[in-house]
């Protein structure tokens, strides 16, 4: 089994985000999901990003989705790979939370 190229290492905002209000909630979100989760090998983190954002579209987790769009553009997902997988979704785990999603995908992407 052949392990990924070198990325660009994953930083957490949760002190920055949520901090003042839960700083342990916080301390986990950047020490243990981001520092440790995020940049493990085996998993680029383009991937860790498309099952992120998978996870939460099935979940219907519209405001966690804003935040993950948006990174998973920066690990290199397209727009356009979004919405497929967003669509490929709709099938699977509801058509109201597709739709949702492609709401917050509007507003992420600017258009």
């Amino acid at each position: 089994m052949t392990e990924p190229a070198p990325q660009r290492r994953q930083v957490g905002g949760g002190r920055r985000a949520i901090g003042d209000l839960a700083p342990k909630l916080a301390e986990l979100t950047d020490d243990v999901l981001f520092d440790d989760v995020w940049n493990r090998p085996g998993l680029a983190a383009r991937d860790r990003s498309l099952v992120t954002v998978a996870a939460l579209v099935a979940g219907g987790d519209a405001a966690q989705l804003t935040f993950h769009l948006d990174h998973a553009r920066k690990n290199g997902v397209t727009e356009t790979e979004l919405v497929e997988a967003i669509t490929h979704l709709a099938f699977y785990v509801g058509w109201p939370k597709a739709m949702t999603a492609v709401g917050v995908a509007r507003q992420v992407f600017g258009g």
